[in-house]
């Protein structure tokens, strides 16, 4: 399935801005798929000296907004896990800077962290593939807002490339 074949009552508002950065060039496993080599050959890219670089005072380093990817990421997976298998438990938001305070990832290397982000998307296509169209279809609530299935893994790629964005703008 394509980004085109979703509907706006799929995803809060808020999560537009990530979905309308992903192209209609591929499927969603395979944008799954491309879209996290793209990202890493673009890391691997950016100069050392970059890595911990803050473009302003309170604002994240390179490594704080891959650590921020991977966490996001794991909890936009789990959501899809859940709402594919009919639970209708309400799941609740996250407090992404609490976790980026937590996280550490200004001592980890970006070998690691890079590492890190591959095996977690690995783990979230093999997920994915493991969804039929009527699994992909169903909604829960997150953060008080319904859902998708298929929307979460649009806003996981979506969300990616936002940052990846920033990175660009930002950062170098």
């Amino acid at each position: 399935m394509k980004k085109s074949q979703l509907k706006t009552d799929e995803y809060a508002d808020f999560y537009a801005t990530y979905i309308n950065t992903v192209t209609e060039e591929f499927t969603l496993t395979e944008e799954l798929e491309i879209s996290v080599h793209r990202l890493v050959k673009f890391v691997r890219e950016i100069p050392m000296d970059k890595f911990d670089y803050r473009y302003a005072e309170g604002k994240w380093t390179i490594k704080d907004i891959l650590q921020h990817l991977i966490d996001a990421e794991r909890i936009f997976a789990y959501r899809a896990l859940r709402f594919a298998r009919n639970d209708k438990t309400e799941l609740p938001g996250f407090e992404e800077n609490d976790y980026v305070d937590e996280a550490r990832a200004n001592s980890r290397s970006i070998q690691d962290l890079l590492t890190e982000l591959l095996v977690v998307r690995q783990a979230t296509l093999t997920l994915f593939k493991t969804f039929n169209e009527e699994e992909l279809l169903r909604k829960g609530i997150a953060s008080n807002k319904p859902m998708s299935v298929r929307a979460l893994g649009f806003t996981i790629i979506g969300h990616q490339n936002h940052h990846q964005r920033v990175f660009e703008e930002r950062y170098l």
